[in-house]
């Protein structure tokens, strides 16, 4: 018997995400001055205000203030009338200096026993389903608001999209967990109100009805092809027209973004990750340093997971780690493979190989070197998933003390199959 699972996404302009983009940001920023710093940073946002609070340990000045305004005007937040501008929201800055006692458990006078800066579970997951090794409900999820964020951008189509978006997608499997098709889309966009009721002599009501029934139309006309055309062509037969399309079901949605609702970092954290797919530690990435392992051993979990599905070891596997604050070994790592493992090892034989890899060695020191975590990388990461994105070298440009600094870095290096021949030599493949 077919069955359901469904993934949603936001888009960049959706509170919570406003929040992690400005955390990452500051991130960013400290890094990009001081690369030793220690950064764990949280945002609200809320009608004209922003809170910033948080530890900081660096040698680095960096105007918080600035940070923020500069990335709630990037994301579109630069009009009045949405009652959470750039250029007039407050903000409010509590940062102060991160605790000796955490302190003294992570720096080591040798770097390679650098401890974890907390105690906790994380989790690395990847399948078969796409090209990016994510499932195909989340990758849809976040193609379509991603997709809009760009439709506003260009503002050629869809002119009334304002930047508070959410989208979700369910996928139908058969019983061997094969996918059958796209089953349901859902679509919320926050808009302007584009039809003046008074204008036209109707009620408030009727003008609703019909900008409902304009956005869907765009909706099914607009952005779905766009989205089902930059699918990989051999994916593209399982969005056809025979979906059930959900469009602002409430109606309108003007009002949105921060003065909606409140934003606050870390709230995302599944769309951050698998869609609901896999597993989640429960630790949020978003405003953390690569200390924390809440963040950087999840990217190298996912790291694992990856490369033994593109090797050939299984068809989807989950990676759970543990660690204990202030100890640079973890405590466990474990694969789970679901029963879709190729060679003919129990998931316990495939964890004790993975363990012994030097490749997926899981001490922190040793995962901040190996992705180069100590680098401005993490504004990107803030919308549109953490994991499932093409990694790619850019160059960034940072102003410190009226310079500016260039700093090229490589993004979403986790994404990376670079581990999947000695995979395949390790498994015998």
């Amino acid at each position: 018997m077919n069955y359901l699972f469904t993934s949603e996404s936001v888009s960049e302009g959706h509170p919570d995400k406003v929040a992690d983009q400005i955390s990452d940001a500051i991130v960013d920023q400290f890094l990009a001055r001081d690369p030793q710093s220690k950064v764990a940073c949280e945002t609200l946002v809320t009608t004209g205000q922003v809170v910033i609070a948080g530890e900081v340990k660096s040698n680095a000045y960096i105007d918080l203030q600035g940070v923020a305004r500069r990335v709630i005007d990037r994301i579109g937040y630069n009009r009045s009338e949405l009652q959470f501008d750039a250029k007039s929201c407050g903000v409010l800055v509590a940062v102060h200096e991160q605790s000796g006692d955490i302190n003294q458990g992570v720096e080591r006078v040798n770097p390679e026993e650098q401890g974890a800066g907390d105690q906790g579970m994380m989790f690395g997951y990847a399948c078969n389903e796409t090209p990016l090794q994510i499932p195909l409900s989340l990758a849809l999820s976040h193609a379509l608001v991603r997709e809009l964020a760009e439709i506003r951008r260009e503002g050629k189509e869809m002119t009334y999209l304002r930047p508070d978006s959410k989208s979700q997608v369910t996928v139908e499997y058969d019983e061997n967990h094969n996918i059958v098709r796209v089953n349901t889309i859902v679509v919320s966009t926050q808009h302007d109100e584009f039809i003046d009721h008074k204008a036209l002599g109707i009620s408030e009501k009727e003008a609703e009805t019909m900008m409902q029934q304009a956005i869907k139309k765009d909706v099914k006309n607009i952005l779905v092809p766009r989205v089902r055309a930059k699918m990989p062509a051999e994916l593209q037969h399982l969005l056809t027209e025979n979906y059930k399309l959900l469009v602002n079901p409430t109606g309108k949605f003007i009002i949105g973004g921060p003065h909606g609702d409140t934003g606050l970092t870390g709230r995302k954290i599944i769309v951050d990750t698998y869609g609901g797919h896999g597993a989640h530690g429960g630790g949020a990435f978003s405003g953390k340093d690569p200390s924390k392992v809440d963040r950087s051993a999840a990217y190298a979990a996912r790291h694992i997971a990856k490369n033994l599905v593109v090797a050939g070891v299984a068809d989807r596997a989950l990676v759970q780690v543990a660690y204990a604050i202030g100890e640079a070994a973890p405590v466990s790592l474990f694969v789970d493979t679901y029963g879709t493992a190729k060679v003919n090892l129990s998931d316990a034989q495939i964890s004790d190989i993975v363990n012994k890899m030097p490749e997926f060695d899981m001490r922190p020191y040793a995962i901040e070197k190996r992705f180069a975590l100590r680098t401005p990388i993490y504004e990107e990461t803030a919308s549109y998933g953490h994991v499932g994105r093409e990694p790619r070298t850019v160059t960034k440009t940072f102003e410190f003390d009226g310079k500016k600094i260039e700093q090229t870095v490589r993004l979403f290096p986790w994404e990376d199959t670079d581990a999947a021949d000695a995979v395949r030599k390790a498994f015998g493949l």
